[in-house]
């Protein structure tokens, strides 16, 4: 017995997606250190930098996993719903007693830590709704099981907003893969969702009185096309009204719901706005340090704009612009790879577990990663609006690498004990 859980726990833990972690860890905090480099504080340990107490998440991080490796499966199966509740009651506390940094009230002072209870929401997001939608008696995908977890997501996404963090909340949106996996969306959701967004880009491009024209001449044409089927008729029609209507509500919801620091974040990135000393300040600085580092980059330390400072919270949301100054478009393919390789993997993983639920947590770690991978690095390259989100195991910070770090090795160990004797 104790041969195989030994065998259980090493043999098989998928060691390549730990190297993976580490290597993302260490290139965050050399570009950490090449981002808020102070020549008077030189070392990577010194603890009088960012850097230096990156140093200290990082190794925290890693006696973190070693500890959820050992810890058997099924106590995460169990504990989901109080994890959840006592994120829940942080996301509270923090709008009580929370610091404003930054126009948002995200953090809960800890002596000289601040901790960051958003981050910690997806993680116990993801285990809730795994632990909701692997326990259900019937099996087909229904209306209900839908809106129940639905709610799930969404509780914790209304308590972030109020804080506000539209960068964090938006995240929560991701896990809207793991129920078109678990087949509680159709691909036509999905379709009708990306046609959402299009159509809300050109209506604040276009006048919009051209695009119902537009849809009209497109679904005029298709119902002709099937004129015999009355039923595809009429759905040409319900389309046609509904995309109009939304398309006239653009406006509306663009001028009324959105901030106006967000509404000129859109702007810039649809060319709308040219504000390079002020909105787009920001986003113009990225793109000058990133097109600056060209093939191979200026090299370690030596990063202009890294250096003096042009690039604001480059250590955080825009460390990939320090990645691209310093070690060029290579290093950033390089940094592009491994992350690549790191959702295949996760994806790969979540496809051979055994339970449901380790299933479905698994494609929520893989959605949440992805979507912090790409709006991150989109927004630092100017093809998505600055929301103001961490790169994963890259951009400083304790509660972010901590939440990453737990939502990754929950799901080795998942893993880990798929054929073992312990766990689930």
């Amino acid at each position: 017995m104790n041969s195989l859980q030994e065998k259980s726990f090493f043999g098989r833990i998928d060691w390549i997606t730990i190297l993976l972690w580490f290597s993302l860890c260490l290139i965050g905090w050399f570009n950490i250190h090449a981002a808020v480099y102070d020549p008077e504080n030189p070392g990577l340990f010194n603890l009088a930098t960012n850097y230096g107490k990156q140093s200290i998440y990082i190794f925290t991080a890693l006696i973190i996993g070693i500890c959820i490796l050992i810890i058997d499966s099924r106590f995460f199966m169990s504990s989901a719903p109080i994890i959840y509740f006592i994120v829940v009651l942080l996301l509270i506390a923090v709008l009580i007693v929370g610091r404003n940094v930054g126009g948002n009230q995200a953090w809960i002072p800890l002596g000289s830590f601040r901790l960051q209870p958003s981050e910690f929401g997806k993680l116990a997001t993801c285990l809730t709704l795994a632990y909701y939608l692997s326990n259900q008696t019937n099996k087909n995908p229904n209306m209900k099981t839908l809106f129940v977890g639905a709610c799930i997501v969404l509780f914790p996404v209304a308590l972030v907003m109020l804080q506000p963090d539209t960068g964090s909340a938006l995240a929560f949106f991701s896990l809207v893969f793991v129920f078109y996996r678990e087949g509680y969306l159709s691909t036509g959701f999905l379709i009708i969702g990306g046609l959402a967004i299009f159509l809300f880009v050109m209506a604040l491009l276009v006048n919009q009185w051209i695009i119902i024209g537009c849809i009209a001449l497109i679904c005029g044409f298709f119902a002709f096309t099937m004129r015999k089927k009355r039923k595809y008729v009429i759905n040409m029609a319900i389309l046609f009204a509904a995309s109009s209507v939304y398309v006239l509500c653009v406006d509306f919801a663009y001028e009324k719901i959105l901030q106006p620091h967000q509404r000129n974040r859109i702007d810039i990135i649809l060319g709308k706005m040219d504000d390079p000393k002020g909105q787009g300040y920001n986003l113009n600085q990225s793109k000058i340090a990133i097109g600056s580092g060209q093939l191979f980059g200026k090299g370690y330390l030596q990063g202009t704009q890294t250096k003096y400072n042009f690039v604001p919270e480059q250590s955080t949301d825009f460390i990939f612009c320090t990645v691209g100054e310093e070690w060029g478009f290579v290093g950033s393919v390089v940094l592009i790879a491994i992350y690549l390789t790191l959702l295949l993997r996760i994806v790969n993983i979540a496809e051979r577990q055994r339970t449901a639920f380790a299933r479905i947590y698994a494609y929520g770690v893989a959605s949440i990663l992805f979507f912090h991978f790409f709006i991150n690095i989109g927004m630092t390259i100017g093809i998505v609006p600055v929301i103001g989100i961490p790169l994963p195991f890259i951009s400083y910070g304790g509660s972010s690498l901590w939440s990453f770090t737990i939502l990754l090795f929950i799901l080795l160990r998942f893993d880990s004990s798929r054929k073992g004797t312990v766990g689930i």
